[in-house]
C-alpha cells in the first residue's frame, strides 16, 4: 500500500470537495476554486469530511497513480484553504524589483528592465526592493511562476549574485588563486 496514498485527506471547515463519476475533482474554499481531472482507474470518495483515495489493484501503474492522485488532491485542498507562496531574493548590486500595475519589473544588470506578466491565478508582491513574493492557490502555477522569475538570473557560485529562493543555500566556490 502506498504510504502517501493510503492517508485520508481532512477537509477543513469552509471547504467543499466534489467528485463526478468521470473523476473530475472540484475543490471550493475561501480563496477560490480548483478543478482537475484525475485518472479514471483511481477511485476517489468523499466520506465523513475526508477524501479517501483507493486503487483497484497492485499493478505498477496503479501504485504510482495512487500516491500522485492523493498528493494532487491534498495540494488542491491546501491551496483553496491556505494558499501557496514562494519568496525570492534578489542578490547583487543594483538588482531591484517593483510592481507596476500587475506586472513585476526587475532591474537585473541587463541593458533593459525585465517585465513579467503574472499568469492567471498568480499575484506578485514585493517586500522592499530585493524580495519578491509569488502567491496563488495552485501550487503548480506558483512554482512555475517563481521558476520563471529565477531563470532570468540564476545564482552564481562565486559571489552568490542572482535570484534565489529565500530558503535556498548557494554552494560557494573559491575563486582563482595567483601563481606563486
Amino acid at each position: 500500500m502506498s504510504r502517501v496514498g493510503r492517508l485520508p485527506i481532512a477537509i477543513p471547515a469552509g471547504t467543499t470537495v466534489t467528485v463526478t463519476p468521470e473523476n473530475v475533482v472540484t475543490v471550493k474554499g475561501a480563496k477560490g476554486e480548483l478543478v482537475k481531472t484525475m485518472h479514471k482507474d483511481i477511485k476517489i470518495a468523499v466520506e465523513d469530511n475526508q477524501v479517501v483515495v483507493t486503487r483497484p489493484s497492485d499493478n505498477k501503474d496503479h501504485r504510482a497513480l495512487h500516491g500522485l492522485t492523493r498528493a494532487l488532491i491534498n495540494n488542491m485542498v491546501t491551496g483553496v484553504s491556505q494558499g501557496y507562496a514562494k519568496t525570492l531574493e534578489l542578490v547583487g548590486v543594483g538588482y531591484r524589483a517593483q510592481i507596476q500595475g500587475t506586472k513585476l519589473v526587475m532591474n537585473l544588470g541587463y541593458s533593459h528592465p525585465v517585465e513579467i506578466e503574472p499568469i492567471t491565478g498568480v499575484t506578485f508582491k514585493t517586500d522592499g526592493t530585493t524580495k519578491v513574493i509569488v502567491e496563488g492557490i495552485d501550487k503548480e502555477k506558483v512554482g512555475a511562476a517563481a521558476a520563471d522569475i529565477r531563470s532570468w538570473r540564476e545564482p552564481e557560485p562565486y559571489k552568490g549574485k542572482g535570484i534565489k529562493y529565500s530558503n535556498e543555500v548557494i554552494r560557494r566556490k573559491e575563486g582563482k588563486t595567483g601563481k606563486k
